[in-house]
């Protein structure tokens, strides 16, 4: 998954752009080759013709991509608000009391001290060491 290098935190101005590039198709291209396809359909015998279809074949496919590039899209901006939403996530725990599975000394008990970020992700500091979100076990008010 790659995010833009200027990707700052809460920041989605730059994740999507709605510029079409020259090799891409888009949706209203899509549905003008369908509408001259089916108004010039070949006639039977035709050279260039597989005489199963073709143009049949050629608009499947063309849905097909269409579909696929979609879905590509609708992956990414899912992407960029799992990652937002753990950001959020991160920096509620500022001051909070954690527990977390250290990696050689079992659990770890103590404060939130800063929360950071590496392209995009968030970690926590605990003590001085940096921990996963995934490592957390319990979270409390500070005591």
């Amino acid at each position: 998954m790659d995010f833009p290098t200027d990707f700052m935190m809460g920041s989605i101005n730059n994740a999507s752009s709605t510029e079409k590039k020259n090799n891409e198709l888009a949706t209203e291209d899509f549905l003008q080759i369908m509408a001259a396809s089916i108004k010039m359909p070949s006639m039977p015998g035709e050279s260039g013709s597989s005489g199963g279809g073709g143009e049949t074949d050629y608009l499947a496919q063309l849905a097909q991509f269409n579909t696929l590039d979609q879905l590509t899209t609708v992956s990414e901006t899912l992407n960029l608000n799992v990652l937002m939403t753990q950001q959020q996530q991160a920096l509620s725990l500022l001051n909070k009391e954690v527990k977390v599975a250290g990696a050689e000394s079992g659990f770890i008990s103590g404060t939130v001290d800063k929360v950071k970020f590496d392209q995009g992700y968030a970690t926590i500091q605990v003590g001085g060491k940096d921990y996963a979100l995934n490592a957390i076990l319990e979270v409390g008010d500070q005591t």
